[in-house]
């Protein structure tokens, strides 16, 4: 009998696909994780930074309304929102990128450059207090009548929104001066984007908040028709001191970048002096020493602003004056 020789063939051994998978699924994880933590890094780091500018934010919020004042209710939100939209371009498009520039390869720019800003804002609410004190009735009534220029507001309150804007996004950049430069990217889209729903969210609930009451006046219930007319009623009082407000916070803020500013650039002086008599008054007065502090600084800012946008109004008022009498001249001799 003939004994046949067989082999053993060598076991076959699949393709290690499931540990590939379970590694490719390990790396993932933690891919996911390590996104996830960026994620919550820059949400700390623009919590932070919006925080910071939170003055600056109010101040915004108080500005826009007065803008819509005089408009139909139904132009209102449009308006609105199309002056959000230019908030976000200025935000996004323009102060963003040349931050980020500037912030890079000429840090040293940013300081005059947001001083000039500052300085436009004393003028506007210079002009405003201005117009207030001097201002013609016949040319206001006239004003009243007329329907107003939509495109003149809303470009009004863009560019008025550019320079708080500019001061929001560079107190934004102070706080996350120690990040890279795309996080410090990232960090500072997230602000501008979150800021600006806030402050436009906030806008339009208030202008909107007479129509809501309108509607509660007409309920069944009288306490919340009650409630419907004391907002109707309370409404344009609002408005009013929303005006007011918005008038003192440009010149509180420009006041206030002027005099840091000035102290960044090494004229220590003026604001110097108002850092020791904030300290005085906080050593002072105790438990409200914080609080006095910031109402003695928001005080000398917003008098720093006044006059030196009070100069300003006075070297434009001459200077189309000038521009005027020269038209005239030259009409009158041709």
């Amino acid at each position: 009998m003939t004994v046949r020789s067989t082999s053993v063939l060598p076991e076959r051994k699949d393709p290690p696909v499931a540990g590939g998978l379970v590694a490719l699924f390990d790396d993932v994880a933690l891919l996911a994780r390590a996104a996830a933590a960026s994620i919550d890094d820059v949400g700390a780091a623009a919590g932070r930074a919006s925080v910071k500018a939170a003055g600056v934010v109010v101040d915004d919020t108080a500005v826009t309304p007065q803008y819509v004042q005089g408009l139909s209710a139904d132009r209102e939100i449009p308006i609105i929102r199309k002056i959000a939209l230019g908030s976000l371009r200025n935000k996004l498009l323009i102060i963003l990128p040349a931050i980020l520039l500037l912030s890079q390869f000429l840090p040293w720019l940013l300081t005059p450059i947001l001083m000039v800003g500052g300085a436009y804002l004393c003028y506007e609410g210079a002009e405003k207090v201005w117009h207030k004190i001097h201002g013609g009735h016949d040319e206001h009534a006239s004003a009243e009548e007329a329907m107003p220029d939509e495109k003149t507001i809303v470009t009004g309150a863009v560019r008025t929104d550019f320079i708080l804007s500019a001061e929001i996004m560079v107190i934004s950049l102070n706080e996350v001066a120690s990040e890279g430069f795309w996080s410090r990217a990232v960090i500072l889209a997230v602000v501008g984007v979150l800021i600006t729903v806030l402050v436009y969210g906030v806008v339009g609930l208030i202008v909107k908040m007479d129509d809501a009451g309108l509607r509660l006046s007409q309920s069944s219930k009288k306490g919340v028709a009650g409630l419907g007319r004391g907002l109707v009623k309370g409404m344009p009082r609002l408005l009013t001191a929303l005006t007011v407000v918005g008038t003192a916070a440009m010149l509180w803020v420009g006041g206030h970048i002027l005099l840091v500013g000035s102290d960044e650039l090494g004229f220590h002086a003026l604001y110097g002096a108002l850092h020791h008599v904030e300290e005085a008054v906080h050593e002072a007065t105790g438990a409200l020493g914080g609080v006095l502090a910031w109402v003695v600084d928001t005080l000398a800012s917003a008098l720093v602003g006044l006059v030196v946008g009070a100069l300003v109004v006075l070297v434009v008022s001459l200077t189309l004056h000038r521009r005027k009498n020269s038209g005239a001249a030259a009409t009158t001799t041709h």
